[in-house]
């Protein structure tokens, strides 16, 4: 796993890829590749969400779980799908929100968020990597410590961001967040499953624009092109 990561996440993270267990997670994702298994997404955007928005332009975080599974889907961005895939239903679900919190909101052809990521929408996934068609295979192997990390280091170095956390795996990542110097938006998972339990009409969308909005920063465009 060649570690290239962008210049501002690479300061306040560098050291993590010298601790025995990022050691061990590397030995693991080698393993599992030696073994014949697929692992997604590729390896050159794992960092993709780092990568994407740099650690001093993160103005929202939104936490994903681990990566979609199958084939050309996962490209390193939580919720995300890339170009040509069909949207999976979760992000579905987020743009059915949209077009109800955002007025003349247009529901996107697509399921690439990028467009969110170069707007300071920081899309982490707790488990940065996944095998082929095995939801959750690579949770527990070291990836969540990482991306603790990352969220401590935001926590403690920035003000003002915005965490979404989505459905209570999410929503147990909220003891990490200095509330005083940050907000905190908790809403059901986007799931189908879920969907209505509270995330149909949580209006985090406008709400964070709100906030935004207020801390004199600039909104987010939401609308996917």
């Amino acid at each position: 796993m060649a570690v290239n990561l962008e210049k501002s996440w690479l300061s306040v993270l560098k050291e993590e890829f010298e601790k025995d267990y990022m050691i061990n997670l590397k030995s693991f994702l080698v393993k599992e590749k030696e073994n014949g298994y697929t692992v997604y997404p590729k390896g050159a955007d794992i960092f993709n969400a780092l990568n994407q928005t740099p650690f001093d332009q993160v103005k929202v975080v939104i936490l994903g779980q681990d990566p979609y599974h199958n084939v050309g889907q996962a490209h390193g961005l939580s919720f995300s799908v890339q170009k040509g895939m069909v949207v999976p239903p979760s992000l579905k679900n987020i743009y059915k929100e949209l077009a109800e919190d955002i007025p003349g909101y247009q529901t996107p052809s697509h399921g690439n968020l990028t467009q969110w990521a170069d707007q300071g929408v920081l899309l982490l996934n707790a488990t940065l990597t996944v095998r082929a068609h095995e939801a959750g295979s690579h949770q527990g192997k070291g990836w969540e410590i990482f991306t603790d990390k990352v969220i401590t280091e935001l926590s403690e170095k920035q003000e003002g961001i915005i965490f979404l956390f989505w459905g209570k795996y999410a929503q147990n990542k909220a003891s990490i967040i200095d509330e005083k110097k940050h907000t905190v938006m908790k809403a059901a998972h986007p799931s189908p499953f879920s969907a209505h339990n509270g995330f149909f009409g949580c209006k985090h969308f406008s709400k964070v624009n709100a906030v935004l909005e207020q801390e004199g920063k600039t909104k987010v465009n939401w609308q996917i092109i």
